[in-house]
Protein backbone atom coordinates (compact mmCIF):
# COMPACT_ATOMS: atom_id res chain seq x y z
CA UNK A 1 0.00 0.00 0.00
CA UNK A 2 1.22 3.73 -0.72
CA UNK A 3 0.90 6.77 0.86
CA UNK A 4 0.26 10.13 -0.02
CA UNK A 5 2.34 12.97 1.94
CA UNK A 6 3.36 16.85 1.64
CA UNK A 7 6.75 15.97 2.03
CA UNK A 8 9.75 18.40 2.26
CA UNK A 9 13.43 17.46 0.71
CA UNK A 10 14.90 20.65 1.79
CA UNK A 11 13.97 23.67 3.78
CA UNK A 12 12.66 27.06 1.87
CA UNK A 13 9.11 28.85 2.00
CA UNK A 14 6.61 26.05 2.41
CA UNK A 15 4.83 26.90 -0.99
CA UNK A 16 8.10 25.92 -3.06
CA UNK A 17 9.59 23.34 -1.32
CA UNK A 18 6.51 21.22 -0.36
CA UNK A 19 5.91 18.48 -2.69
CA UNK A 20 2.74 15.65 -2.87
CA UNK A 21 4.65 12.79 -3.05
CA UNK A 22 3.57 9.40 -3.46
CA UNK A 23 5.50 7.10 -0.59
CA UNK A 24 5.52 3.32 0.25
CA UNK A 25 3.54 2.32 3.54
CA UNK A 26 6.49 0.70 5.99
CA UNK A 27 5.06 -1.93 8.02
CA UNK A 28 3.81 -1.14 11.54
CA UNK A 29 6.24 -1.27 14.22
CA UNK A 30 5.36 -3.20 17.21
CA UNK A 31 3.38 -0.51 19.82
CA UNK A 32 2.09 1.86 17.10
CA UNK A 33 -0.97 2.53 15.74
CA UNK A 34 -2.00 3.52 11.84
CA UNK A 35 -4.50 5.91 11.35
CA UNK A 36 -6.53 7.09 8.53
CA UNK A 37 -6.66 10.74 8.97
CA UNK A 38 -9.69 13.04 8.63
CA UNK A 39 -8.60 16.21 8.83
CA UNK A 40 -5.77 18.47 10.07
CA UNK A 41 -5.77 22.21 10.45
CA UNK A 42 -2.41 24.83 9.20
CA UNK A 43 -0.76 26.36 12.14
CA UNK A 44 2.18 28.55 12.56
CA UNK A 45 4.12 25.93 13.92
CA UNK A 46 3.30 23.24 10.94
CA UNK A 47 4.87 26.03 8.92
CA UNK A 48 7.53 27.35 10.49
CA UNK A 49 10.10 24.18 10.35
CA UNK A 50 9.79 24.01 7.14
CA UNK A 51 11.96 26.82 6.34
CA UNK A 52 14.21 25.92 8.45
CA UNK A 53 14.32 27.59 12.07
CA UNK A 54 14.84 24.04 13.96
CA UNK A 55 16.93 22.77 11.08
CA UNK A 56 19.24 20.93 14.01
CA UNK A 57 16.27 18.65 14.80
CA UNK A 58 14.69 18.32 11.49
CA UNK A 59 15.89 15.57 9.18
CA UNK A 60 15.10 15.45 5.81
CA UNK A 61 12.88 14.74 4.10
CA UNK A 62 10.42 15.73 6.96
CA UNK A 63 6.43 15.06 6.29
CA UNK A 64 5.02 18.39 7.16
CA UNK A 65 2.44 18.92 10.12
CA UNK A 66 1.77 18.41 13.43
CA UNK A 67 -1.69 17.71 14.61
CA UNK A 68 -5.19 16.56 13.26
CA UNK A 69 -7.72 13.41 13.62
CA UNK A 70 -8.41 10.33 12.03
CA UNK A 71 -9.35 6.73 12.47
CA UNK A 72 -7.40 3.76 13.61
CA UNK A 73 -7.01 1.29 10.43
CA UNK A 74 -4.66 -1.04 12.24
CA UNK A 75 -2.65 -1.91 15.64
CA UNK A 76 -3.90 -2.37 19.01
CA UNK A 77 -7.54 -4.28 19.15
CA UNK A 78 -9.07 -1.24 21.60
CA UNK A 79 -8.27 1.46 19.84
CA UNK A 80 -9.49 -0.08 16.24
CA UNK A 81 -12.23 1.84 14.76
CA UNK A 82 -11.87 4.67 17.45
CA UNK A 83 -10.97 8.58 16.43
CA UNK A 84 -7.75 9.52 18.00
CA UNK A 85 -5.12 12.26 17.57
CA UNK A 86 -2.16 10.75 16.10
CA UNK A 87 0.43 12.97 18.06
CA UNK A 88 3.84 12.60 18.52
CA UNK A 89 4.99 10.64 15.78
CA UNK A 90 5.17 11.03 12.07
CA UNK A 91 4.29 14.23 10.51
CA UNK A 92 0.18 14.56 10.08
CA UNK A 93 -0.22 16.03 6.30
CA UNK A 94 0.14 12.70 4.92
CA UNK A 95 -3.02 10.37 4.67
CA UNK A 96 -2.01 7.22 7.26
CA UNK A 97 -0.21 8.32 9.83
CA UNK A 98 1.93 6.16 12.24
CA UNK A 99 2.50 6.79 15.92
CA UNK A 100 2.98 5.60 19.44
CA UNK A 101 -0.51 3.79 20.68
CA UNK A 102 0.55 5.09 24.45
CA UNK A 103 0.61 8.91 22.81
CA UNK A 104 -2.10 8.55 20.55
CA UNK A 105 -5.02 10.36 22.36
CA UNK A 106 -8.93 8.99 22.17
CA UNK A 107 -11.57 11.56 20.69
CA UNK A 108 -14.56 11.36 23.33
CA UNK A 109 -17.82 10.95 20.94
CA UNK A 110 -19.27 13.63 22.31
CA UNK A 111 -16.65 15.71 20.64
CA UNK A 112 -17.02 16.91 16.62
CA UNK A 113 -13.84 15.85 14.47
CA UNK A 114 -13.35 19.39 13.14
CA UNK A 115 -13.29 20.84 16.62
CA UNK A 116 -10.91 17.18 17.85
CA UNK A 117 -8.01 18.06 14.69
CA UNK A 118 -7.16 21.52 16.46
CA UNK A 119 -7.26 20.04 19.77
CA UNK A 120 -3.20 20.12 20.10
CA UNK A 121 -1.04 22.87 19.30
CA UNK A 122 -3.36 25.98 20.73
CA UNK A 123 -5.19 24.31 23.24
CA UNK A 124 -3.19 22.57 24.90
CA UNK A 125 -0.53 25.83 24.70
CA UNK A 126 -2.72 27.56 26.10
CA UNK A 127 -4.04 25.19 29.11
CA UNK A 128 -0.12 25.08 29.78
CA UNK A 129 0.77 28.45 30.14
CA UNK A 130 -1.86 28.97 32.46
CA UNK A 131 -1.40 26.40 34.38
CA UNK A 132 2.48 27.49 34.92
CA UNK A 133 1.53 31.09 35.25
CA UNK A 134 -1.53 31.86 36.84
CA UNK A 135 -3.54 34.84 36.19
CA UNK A 136 -6.19 34.87 39.23
CA UNK A 137 -7.04 38.19 40.28
CA UNK A 138 -4.50 39.73 37.55
CA UNK A 139 -4.61 42.02 34.76
CA UNK A 140 -3.96 40.27 31.62
CA UNK A 141 -2.22 41.48 28.10
CA UNK A 142 -2.04 39.70 25.35
CA UNK A 143 -0.53 40.27 21.66
CA UNK A 144 -1.77 38.59 18.73
CA UNK A 145 -5.22 38.58 20.15
CA UNK A 146 -6.85 37.05 17.17
CA UNK A 147 -5.16 34.47 16.97
CA UNK A 148 -6.22 30.92 18.16
CA UNK A 149 -4.32 30.37 20.74
CA UNK A 150 -4.59 33.97 22.74
CA UNK A 151 -9.16 33.45 21.86
CA UNK A 152 -8.39 30.59 24.47
CA UNK A 153 -6.27 32.40 26.85
CA UNK A 154 -7.99 35.00 26.95
CA UNK A 155 -11.42 33.24 27.05
CA UNK A 156 -10.16 30.95 29.84
CA UNK A 157 -7.67 33.59 31.90
CA UNK A 158 -11.09 35.06 32.49
CA UNK A 159 -12.66 31.87 33.82
CA UNK A 160 -9.83 31.35 36.21
CA UNK A 161 -10.40 35.08 37.80
CA UNK A 162 -7.91 37.48 35.65
CA UNK A 163 -9.12 40.80 36.71
CA UNK A 164 -9.26 41.71 32.75
CA UNK A 165 -7.92 40.81 29.66
CA UNK A 166 -6.58 43.13 27.13
CA UNK A 167 -6.04 41.92 23.98
CA UNK A 168 -4.02 43.81 21.32
CA UNK A 169 -5.19 42.80 17.87
CA UNK A 170 -3.82 43.79 14.29
CA UNK A 171 -7.28 43.64 12.06
CA UNK A 172 -10.45 45.27 12.85
CA UNK A 173 -12.52 42.35 12.26
CA UNK A 174 -11.41 40.73 15.64
CA UNK A 175 -12.68 43.63 17.91
CA UNK A 176 -15.86 43.09 17.88
CA UNK A 177 -15.41 39.07 18.34
CA UNK A 178 -12.94 39.87 20.98
CA UNK A 179 -15.29 42.21 22.81
CA UNK A 180 -17.83 38.94 22.62
CA UNK A 181 -15.34 36.47 25.20
CA UNK A 182 -15.11 39.27 27.18
CA UNK A 183 -11.53 40.90 25.99
CA UNK A 184 -10.81 44.22 25.68
CA UNK A 185 -9.43 45.05 22.29
CA UNK A 186 -7.16 47.28 21.57
CA UNK A 187 -5.61 48.16 18.27
CA UNK A 188 -2.25 47.66 17.57
CA UNK A 189 -2.06 50.94 15.92
CA UNK A 190 -3.58 52.50 18.89
CA UNK A 191 0.40 53.08 20.57
CA UNK A 192 -1.50 55.58 23.61
CA UNK A 193 -4.15 52.74 24.27
CA UNK A 194 -1.49 50.07 24.22
CA UNK A 195 1.10 52.33 27.03
CA UNK A 196 -1.46 53.09 28.92
CA UNK A 197 -2.94 49.17 29.16
CA UNK A 198 0.57 47.90 29.30
CA UNK A 199 1.30 50.08 32.53
CA UNK A 200 -0.67 48.33 34.61
CA UNK A 201 -0.17 44.92 32.97
CA UNK A 202 0.79 42.31 35.50
CA UNK A 203 1.14 39.32 33.13
CA UNK A 204 1.68 39.52 29.10
CA UNK A 205 1.37 36.27 27.24
CA UNK A 206 3.26 37.04 24.04
CA UNK A 207 2.97 35.67 20.50
CA UNK A 208 5.05 38.56 18.26
CA UNK A 209 8.48 39.43 19.52
CA UNK A 210 10.38 42.10 17.49
CA UNK A 211 9.01 46.34 18.01
CA UNK A 212 5.56 45.58 19.94
CA UNK A 213 7.75 43.10 22.40
CA UNK A 214 9.90 46.19 23.11
CA UNK A 215 6.67 48.78 23.57
CA UNK A 216 5.38 46.71 25.85
CA UNK A 217 8.39 46.01 27.98
CA UNK A 218 9.15 49.33 28.38
CA UNK A 219 5.73 50.35 29.08
CA UNK A 220 4.90 47.70 31.09
CA UNK A 221 6.00 47.54 35.45
CA UNK A 222 8.98 46.12 36.45
CA UNK A 223 6.87 44.10 38.37
CA UNK A 224 4.80 42.39 35.64
CA UNK A 225 5.62 39.29 33.63
CA UNK A 226 6.31 38.99 30.30
CA UNK A 227 5.78 35.46 28.72
CA UNK A 228 6.81 35.24 25.34
CA UNK A 229 5.41 31.83 23.38
CA UNK A 230 6.10 32.76 19.72
CA UNK A 231 7.54 35.30 17.56
CA UNK A 232 5.57 35.33 14.83
CA UNK A 233 7.12 38.73 13.69
CA UNK A 234 10.60 36.49 12.93
CA UNK A 235 12.44 39.52 15.16
CA UNK A 236 14.16 38.99 18.58
CA UNK A 237 13.62 41.53 21.86
CA UNK A 238 15.48 42.79 24.18
CA UNK A 239 16.07 40.16 26.86
CA UNK A 240 14.79 42.12 30.23
CA UNK A 241 14.85 40.39 33.79
CA UNK A 242 10.82 39.77 33.31
CA UNK A 243 10.94 38.00 30.07
CA UNK A 244 10.72 34.29 29.99
CA UNK A 245 10.06 31.84 27.68
CA UNK A 246 7.32 29.08 26.90
CA UNK A 247 8.75 26.22 24.41
CA UNK A 248 5.91 23.86 24.57
CA UNK A 249 8.24 21.17 23.39
CA UNK A 250 10.11 21.47 26.34
CA UNK A 251 7.11 21.48 28.23
CA UNK A 252 6.25 17.56 26.78
CA UNK A 253 9.59 16.52 27.50
CA UNK A 254 8.94 16.38 31.30
CA UNK A 255 5.69 14.53 31.13
CA UNK A 256 4.68 11.03 31.73
CA UNK A 257 2.40 9.06 29.35
CA UNK A 258 0.09 9.47 32.20
CA UNK A 259 0.22 13.21 32.49
CA UNK A 260 -0.07 13.80 29.04
CA UNK A 261 -3.26 11.87 28.86
CA UNK A 262 -4.48 13.88 31.77
CA UNK A 263 -3.87 17.43 29.99
CA UNK A 264 -6.46 15.98 27.49
CA UNK A 265 -9.18 15.11 30.01
CA UNK A 266 -8.59 18.01 31.60
CA UNK A 267 -8.81 20.00 27.77
CA UNK A 268 -11.79 18.17 26.32
CA UNK A 269 -14.74 20.05 28.22
CA UNK A 270 -13.12 23.29 28.33
CA UNK A 271 -12.38 23.44 24.89
CA UNK A 272 -16.10 22.06 24.06
CA UNK A 273 -17.32 25.51 26.27
CA UNK A 274 -15.09 27.76 24.32
CA UNK A 275 -15.57 30.03 21.74
CA UNK A 276 -13.16 28.54 18.92
CA UNK A 277 -12.67 29.90 14.87
CA UNK A 278 -14.94 28.58 12.29
CA UNK A 279 -13.43 26.30 9.60
CA UNK A 280 -12.67 26.36 6.46
CA UNK A 281 -12.20 23.17 4.23
CA UNK A 282 -9.81 22.45 1.94
CA UNK A 283 -9.36 19.02 -0.16
CA UNK A 284 -5.53 16.97 0.45
CA UNK A 285 -5.19 18.27 -2.75
CA UNK A 286 -5.62 21.82 -2.55
CA UNK A 287 -3.16 22.03 0.16
CA UNK A 288 -1.97 25.54 -1.64
CA UNK A 289 -4.92 26.72 -1.44
CA UNK A 290 -5.14 26.65 2.54
CA UNK A 291 -1.58 27.53 2.80
CA UNK A 292 -2.91 30.76 0.88
CA UNK A 293 -6.09 31.22 3.23
CA UNK A 294 -3.99 30.88 6.06
CA UNK A 295 -2.18 33.74 5.34
CA UNK A 296 -5.23 36.05 4.05
CA UNK A 297 -4.77 39.00 6.71
CA UNK A 298 -7.47 39.24 9.08
CA UNK A 299 -8.69 35.78 8.57
CA UNK A 300 -11.10 34.76 10.98
CA UNK A 301 -11.60 31.00 10.11
CA UNK A 302 -9.19 28.24 10.25
CA UNK A 303 -7.63 26.41 7.10
CA UNK A 304 -8.45 22.37 7.59
CA UNK A 305 -6.78 20.08 5.12
CA UNK A 306 -9.59 16.96 4.32
CA UNK A 307 -8.07 13.68 3.37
Amino acid sequence: MNNIALRYHRFGEPESVLMRETIALAPLSAGALRVEMCFAPVNASDLIPVTGAYRHRTPLPAVAGYEGVGTVIDGPTPLLGKRVLPLRGQGTWQRWVDCPAELAIQVPDEVDSALAARAYINPLAAQMLLKRYPVRGKCVLLTAAGSDCAVLLGQWALREGAKVVYGIHRSPVHADRLAAMGITPVSQQDLPAITAMTACAEIVFDATGGELAEAILRAMPESGLFVCYGLLSGKPFTQLPQVRWFHMRNELASLSVEAWQDAFRALWPRLQASQCSECRLFPFEAWRDALAWYREPGRVSKPLIVY
